[in-house]
């Protein structure tokens, strides 16, 4: 006879501890696994105790955590579960990307006594992607929209986001989801589905299932498509890390100690400069801070950062000897004719409340001559491809459509997606997508825009010249001379000044055209 584990013995009255009243649907057969399926601490060597064999690897401490019943069998778990096994790829994928974060979810997992189930849910929330951000303005491994995460602590400024911070966010979420459990009465079926569609939301289903006398558990309701998948999901990826032996599904093995230590800087630093000082990837910071937009960290602190564990004693030593006017570059910019601060802050990829900080400015007048002194990078920006502004550029350029030009604009006070998308001839939702934002999200003054715009379709039609109408629309860059004109330019390139001023929004707004600026046309060469 095979020995009972640990685990086999224990979830059982686990769940009946945590979840005594979740009541299941009646039509629901519990899924008995098959004889030959063992849970991962079936079968130890002789010589092997319960404690080492967890002490190992971190899914099998989260493992001895649940607290769920994952004895329960429908089609619509079934379905999840076979599109997981259907995939191992991306199941390798997944839980090798939670490789630096799963110790210390675990770690505050039990620290709650929340059910270890848990620690499986950025899988389905984000695929345990830091930088994943949905349609629904939703950002991070735990998915938080800008609203929840400033609720439960998670500031969001130019420099940083903290519901991509690894720390914060779990801290956030685990918070948030034990207080769901807390309003349905110790279900954590009814909690996760209150994550994902909200608690409002499943209290309406309870309210219209009990006033029809129906079953009130969350199989039973009738809730949003998505939230629907979303209990079977986390319950499916439960199932298999339990019972590997039948579904042969590789969750990783992590190594069960910490990944990364906090490391205090005392001011801000670039992270290229951490990346050098602790011997570590840039990349690899990026991935262990994802809350940081920018170059460097946020020059209001709090003053930290991750590196990993094994580095932590050398980057200590060598961020002890250099000066702290070294952890950022500093540039000196003298005012020039035109200058303004949201100019200059937007050059050096800054903010115009740091520059106004550092140069001890009282309000937004510079005058020309004025020497200005600038953080800045140390490297140059293709070198921090996981800032924002470079996971922004990616972003655009892949989501550009066939045949089509780039237009940067730049946003001006009053704008809205729609009156962007009427000028283009393109809708909101195609700018929010080429931009990596939802239709709803605010448009900051300033913000640089690309829209994509139909190479072989001018938003006004050129003048025939005998040509049977035959078309071949080029972009081409002019610049302007002195007695210049819109008129005369939109004459000379056969073009609507009503189109210049489309294609052109940003440098066309003042009364007179100044030699020497650059703009965009779309001319047809065929003639």
């Amino acid at each position: 006879m095979r020995p009972f584990s640990l685990v086999t013995i224990l979830l059982p009255l686990a769940w009946v501890t945590a979840c005594s009243q979740q009541n299941l649907k009646p039509a629901v057969a519990a899924w008995q696994p098959a004889s030959e399926a063992v849970t991962l601490l079936d079968e130890l060597p002789d010589s092997t105790t319960v404690e080492s064999f967890v002490e190992e690897d971190v899914w099998l401490r989260i493992l001895d955590s649940f607290q769920l019943d994952l004895n329960v069998d429908n089609e619509r778990l079934r379905q999840q579960r076979d599109w997981y096994i259907k995939h191992p790829e991306y199941m390798k994928r997944v839980t090798e990307r939670a490789r630096p974060y799963l110790y210390y979810i675990a770690e505050q997992i039990e620290a709650r006594e929340v059910p270890g189930e848990v620690a499986l849910l950025p899988i389905v929330e984000s695929a345990f992607d830091p930088f994943a951000y949905s349609h629904g303005r939703a950002s991070g491994v735990w998915q938080f929209i800008p609203s929840t995460g400033k609720y439960f602590g998670l500031n969001q400024d130019w420099w940083y986001d903290g519901r991509r911070d690894i720390r914060a966010a779990t801290n956030a979420a685990l918070d948030y989801l034990s207080s769901l459990a807390r309003q349905f009465d110790g279900d954590w079926q009814l909690a996760l589905a209150s994550y994902n569609s909200g608690a409002g939301t499943v209290r309406k289903a309870i309210r219209q299932n009990k006033a029809a006398h129906k079953p009130e558990d969350f199989w039973a309701l009738d809730l949003p498509t998505e939230t629907q998948a979303y209990v079977p999901k986390l319950l499916a990826l439960a199932q298999l890390l339990k019972y590997p032996e039948r579904y042969q599904i590789p969750f990783q093995p992590v190594e069960n100690k910490p990944y990364f230590a906090v490391v205090q800087t005392g001011g801000q630093i670039d992270l290229a400069q951490v990346a050098d000082l602790s011997d570590t990837d840039l990349d690899e910071i990026y991935r262990l801070n994802p809350g940081y937009n920018r170059w460097a960290t946020h020059p209001d602190g709090p003053h930290e950062i991750l590196v990993p564990q094994e580095q932590q004693a050398e980057f200590q030593t060598r961020l002890a000897s250099l000066p702290a006017s070294q952890r950022v570059r500093w540039h000196r910019y003298t005012v020039k004719s035109g200058d303004n601060l949201q100019t200059i802050s937007n050059h050096y990829r800054t903010t115009i409340d740091v520059v106004k900080r550092v140069n001890s400015l009282s309000g937004n007048t510079i005058r020309v001559g004025q020497t200005l002194l600038i953080p800045g990078a140390i490297k140059g920006q293709d070198s921090y491809s996981y800032s924002l502004s470079q996971r922004m550029d990616r972003t655009q350029t892949a989501r550009q459509p066939a045949n089509t030009n780039k237009i940067s604009y730049q946003v001006a006070s009053g704008d809205t997606f729609w009156e962007i998308g009427k000028k283009y001839g393109v809708t909101s939702r195609q700018i929010a997508h080429w931009n990596g934002m939802a239709p709803g999200d605010p448009l900051t003054v300033g913000k640089k825009l690309t829209i994509w715009i139909p190479t072989s379709k001018p938003t006004s039609k050129p003048t025939s010249s005998g040509n049977s109408g035959r078309q071949e629309i080029r972009k081409v860059t002019y610049r302007v001379r002195s007695g210049d004109s819109l008129a005369s330019i939109g004459s000379r390139f056969r073009v609507s000044v009503a189109d210049i001023r489309k294609w052109n929004p940003n440098d066309t707004r003042a009364k007179y055209l100044q030699p020497g600026m650059s703009l965009l046309l779309y001319v047809n060469v065929v003639r």
